[in-house]
C-alpha cells in the first residue's frame, strides 16, 4: 500500500481489553459516551484512547473522519529555549503517539501515513483560539498538564459530529503553581454535570506496562505518596 494512501479499518490490528476498567472504557465508548480516562501510569489510557479513536474514524459508517490529538507542550523539567521551527519543537511530544500508532497499524510508517492523509492531526493547545472542530474524534492527552483555561478552550472548540476523550493522571501534574494544578479538578467537576460523559478511574490493578511498574505504584500508594 502506498505511504500516501489513507488507512482503512482492515489496517487496524484488533486489541481486546485486558482489565475490567479497560473493558468498561470500550463499552462506554461503544454506547456513544465521551470519556475521561484517569489514573495510574502504565494502564494503557493513551493506547486505548487512540485505538478507540482510530477504530471510529476508520469505520466508514461514522461521520468522523479525523483524530485531533491535543496536549500542552509542558516539559517535565525546564530545559530552556528550544531552537528550530514550530514543527521541530513539537516533534518530541509526538514520539509516544508515533509508537502507539505503529503498534495499532502494524506499520512503521503508520503515523506519517495518517498525518499525510489528514486522518490524524497533532496540535498544541497554544493554537486553538478561534477554531471550530467538526467531524472529529478529539483526544486530549496528559490532561493534568493543561490548566483550566486550556481545558476550557479545547472543549469550547467542539462543533458538529465530534466525540472527545480526555486522558491523564491528575496526581502527576508538572505544574508548580497550585492554582494551575487545581484547574483539572475544577474542570472535571464541570464534566460530571454533562450528559454522555463517563469517567473511568484506573488503578494499580489495571497496570499492564510491566510487573515492575505495578509493584512501584503499589508501594508508592501504600506510603501515601503522589
Amino acid at each position: 500500500m502506498s505511504s500516501k494512501s489513507k488507512a482503512t479499518l482492515s489496517d487496524l490490528i484488533t486489541h481486546e481489553p485486558i482489565t475490567e476498567n479497560q473493558k468498561k472504557a470500550y463499552d462506554c465508548w461503544d454506547d456513544g459516551e465521551n470519556l475521561v480516562l484517569a489514573g495510574s501510569a502504565g494502564t494503557g489510557k493513551t493506547f486505548i484512547a487512540l485505538y478507540l479513536a482510530l477504530e471510529t474514524i476508520l469505520e466508514k459508517t461514522t461521520p468522523h473522519d479525523k483524530i485531533i490529538i491535543f496536549r500542552s507542550v509542558v516539559p517535565t523539567r525546564d530545559i530552556g529555549y528550544l531552537p528550530g521551527t514550530l514543527d521541530e519543537k513539537m516533534a518530541p511530544y509526538q514520539v509516544a503517539y508515533k509508537g502507539i500508532v505503529t503498534q495499532l497499524i502494524g506499520d512503521n510508517a503508520g503515523w506519517n501515513r495518517l498525518i499525510t492523509a489528514k486522518q490524524i492531526e497533532f496540535m498544541s493547545t497554544s493554537f486553538i483560539r478561534g477554531m471550530t472542530i467538526d467531524n472529529s474524534i478529539i483526544v486530549v492527552d496528559e490532561m493534568q498538564n493543561l490548566n483550566f483555561h486550556e481545558l476550557d478552550s479545547v472543549i469550547t472548540r467542539v462543533g458538529e459530529n465530534c466525540r472527545i476523550i480526555f486522558s491523564g493522571d491528575y496526581n502527576q501534574s508538572d505544574f508548580k503553581d497550585g492554582f494551575e494544578r487545581e484547574g483539572i479538578q475544577k474542570f472535571l467537576r464541570i464534566i460530571e454535570h454533562l450528559k454522555n460523559f463517563s469517567t473511568i478511574q484506573f488503578g494499580w490493578q489495571d497496570i499492564v506496562r510491566s510487573d515492575f511498574l505495578r509493584d512501584y505504584i503499589m508501594a508508592k500508594e501504600m506510603l501515601g505518596y503522589k
